[in-house]
């Protein structure tokens, strides 16, 4: 996050749309700023946390925001939810929000090749036999059934994606002990 803010300059009262997001992370950042966090109706609703920001939750599509106008914004922010919002169609729709709310942006997903998954914890899930994740999907089933939706509903992208959904902007690689744990593309005014 304060690479994020370095790079961008942010001033003090600059509006951000974070799309899927949550307040507490935003808590390490010191410029105030007045946050706009959409969600899904049935999502993160905010939480009782004393912050500098100001913030507005909303619930939204984030592939159809069409209650702003175009650069509503001073940044548009999302962290690991383009892998969440549905097959690549859907991706290209929240991509194309992403750059139509505002001319700056910050958008991060996880790498399909680091070797522990960001949602499930297992190493090497993307590269296990079908038979296998298909027996663990339907364990998950009985005993984590909303958890099971979202892995079965996550799509992880790759960096050539990225670049198709963002063209224009700047591909970063978050490393951890060489492995690409992360991309991240930002775009600057």
């Amino acid at each position: 996050m304060q690479e994020m803010m370095a790079f961008f300059d942010l001033q003090p009262g600059s509006k951000v749309v974070d799309l899927g997001g949550v307040s507490r992370i935003w808590n390490c950042i010191e410029t105030p700023l007045d946050i706009t966090i959409v969600n899904l109706p049935s999502a993160y609703k905010g939480e009782d946390l004393k912050s500098h920001h100001h913030f507005t939750y909303l619930d939204g599509d984030a592939t159809s925001l069409t209650q702003f106008k175009d650069m509503s914004f001073d940044l548009a922010f999302s962290n690991s939810v383009i892998e969440h919002v549905g097959d690549a169609s859907k991706q290209q729709m929240f991509a194309q929000e992403i750059r139509r709310l505002a001319p700056c942006y910050y958008v991060q997903t996880p790498s399909i090749w680091f070797p522990l998954e960001a949602h499930t914890g297992i190493v090497f899930w993307w590269f296990l036999p079908r038979w296998l994740k298909a027996s663990m999907h339907r364990r998950w089933a009985r005993i984590l059934p909303d958890w099971n939706e979202m892995i079965l509903g996550t799509r992880i992208i790759t960096r050539r994606d990225l670049r198709h959904f963002f063209p224009g902007g700047i591909i970063k690689t978050e490393r951890v002990f060489g492995w690409p744990k992360s991309y991240f593309v930002l775009r600057k005014a």
